[in-house]
């Protein structure tokens, strides 16, 4: 067998991983993607070891709900065949190798800096109807830095190269550097602001699995409690953002005012509004007690009818249907191609969701998950998904806090991470799926920790989704996506 098969959570031995030849461990890679939609490439990445870089590939499979890993050894001065010539999914992993490691690839398709600004080499208008129009890196309100480029043909676009990379933190390389569980938590809560459950979970689920420890139900409850929350939160603010960018008011104002009370349930849970401090390995601080579950039923029941009405009217509106259909579509065969998660997967057919294909925490036993999936690729579909991810998300929270467990007062836990082993989590947050992986050395100490936020799949997706369109279209294309600069520019 050229690779080994683990479940989500599930660490390994490195010496288990197959290592292969690079020859065959490209081909077995692209064969395990090429015409399967129930595989993707989760994490694709590579680990200095001197003048050697050790690649790992982990390629989920949604039907068999294992990650299949293999490994390869490489010279840093290497030009190899890349992957992406044969499957575009691997084009942002092979770019971050490059840039990385200064390994080189005879026939990458886009093999441009993935995070370094400096002279990047934007593509460019050469003709007299052509012209081209910079956004950023300097946004209005509080939006993260990142650069937008166009060429247009009068109004309407014709490309959209997208440039980050603008605050690269060096946040994967502070796991290393810093030893206490603590400080690693507070990293993971700070990968991207808006999706702390997500990109926490993810942590304390692999730090607990690397260490041997089994989180009692109480744990997994209120991660799943937490995580569903989240997802409310982000989609109805999303909701109002994108009614603001095609001139609904109404929406924008009701929309925005049904985030607060759902924020602040986090603050009355745990002291924080975006759950910093909630999700910790081992333990909780902050107990999930039936007064809070009844506290949370009743702001469920003032925020439902609300938000069952606004939504109403907004998809009924003529006005604002105009706006979002057909507006910003990728098809589902571009999907496919690019490898896009989450909702810019689902919005086009293509069935992505972690909570069904390599469950975790509550989901696959106490929720059984089904996915909202839409056809059309557009504003439209992204903006249904969200609406409906509430709904469906108002009903799995209304269905487990019916039984609250039994909260043990938290307890410290002397974590020792196992030695020489490959670990990797996978979480759905609200905007996709999110991968964390670590290595640990002869002394169980981390000499790797890789981080891969689901946007780093789906910016070509934003990109692809205006082409043809106005140039006064993508704001609301690109908020209907709303990716994280923060979490490509780790």
């Amino acid at each position: 067998m050229n690779y080994i098969s683990i479940y989500n959570n599930r660490p390994v031995g490195l010496k288990e991983i197959p290592e292969l030849g690079y020859g065959e461990f490209m081909k077995s890679n692209v064969d395990m993607l090429n015409g399967r939609a129930d595989r993707h490439c989760v994490n694709y990445f590579g680990y200095e070891t001197g003048a050697e870089v050790k690649l790992f590939c982990c390629i989920a499979d949604d039907t068999t709900h294992q990650i299949n890993i293999s490994s390869s050894v490489v010279d840093k001065k290497s030009t190899l065949h890349s992957f992406t010539a044969q499957n575009h999914n691997f084009e942002n992993f092979e770019r971050e190798i490059h840039e990385n490691f200064g390994i080189k690839y005879s026939d990458h398709p886009w093999l441009k800096p993935f995070r370094k600004i400096e002279d990047y080499p934007f593509c460019k208008a050469e003709s007299e109807e052509l012209h081209e129009v910079g956004v950023g890196p300097i946004h209005a309100g509080i939006i993260e830095p990142g650069h937008f480029r166009f060429i247009c043909n009068g109004e309407q676009i014709m490309h959209l190269e997208i440039q980050l990379g603008f605050q690269h933190r060096g946040i994967e390389q502070l796991f290393l550097q810093k030893n206490r569980l603590i400080e690693r938590t507070t990293l993971a809560e700070n990968i991207a602001g808006d999706t702390v459950v997500g990109h926490t979970a993810a942590f304390v689920n692999l730090w607990e699995s690397l260490c041997g420890f089994a989180p009692v139900h109480s744990l997994d409850y209120s991660r799943t409690l937490a995580m569903e929350l989240e997802r409310i939160a982000v989609h109805t603010g999303d909701l109002a953002a994108i009614c603001g960018d095609i001139a609904y008011q109404l929406g924008n104002s009701v929309y925005g005012r049904l985030r607060t009370p759902i924020i602040n349930f986090f603050q009355e849970w745990g002291g924080n509004r975006l759950a910093k401090g909630l999700i910790r390995a081992g333990k909780i601080n902050y107990p999930f007690t039936p007064e809070l579950a009844q506290r949370l039923a009743n702001v469920l029941d003032t925020f439902e009818p609300d938000f069952d009405e606004i939504s109403s009217k907004l998809f009924k509106l003529p006005s604002a249907l105009s706006r979002m259909e057909k507006t910003g579509v990728v098809s589902y065969d571009e999907v496919l191609e690019i490898g896009t998660v989450g909702m810019a997967a689902r919005m086009s057919g293509l069935r992505r969701d972690i909570r069904t294909s390599h469950p975790f925490n509550l989901y696959g036993s106490s929720i059984i998950h089904e996915p909202v999936i839409k056809r059309h690729g557009d504003v439209y579909s992204r903006t249904q998904i969200r609406k409906e991810e509430v709904r469906q998300s108002l009903g799995y929270i209304r269905k487990i806090i019916e039984n609250v467990p039994e909260f043990r007062k938290p307890e410290e836990v002397h974590f020792t991470a196992a030695s020489n082993m490959f670990a990797i989590s996978l979480t759905e947050g609200w905007r996709g799926e999110i991968c964390h992986c670590a290595i640990t050395d002869n002394s169980g100490n981390l000499v790797l920790y890789k981080i891969k936020d689901p946007s780093h799949h789906n910016w070509m997706a934003l990109a692809m989704s205006v082409r043809n369109n106005e140039i006064s279209d993508f704001p609301v294309c690109n908020k209907s996506f709303n990716l994280s600069y923060s979490g490509h520019d780790l």
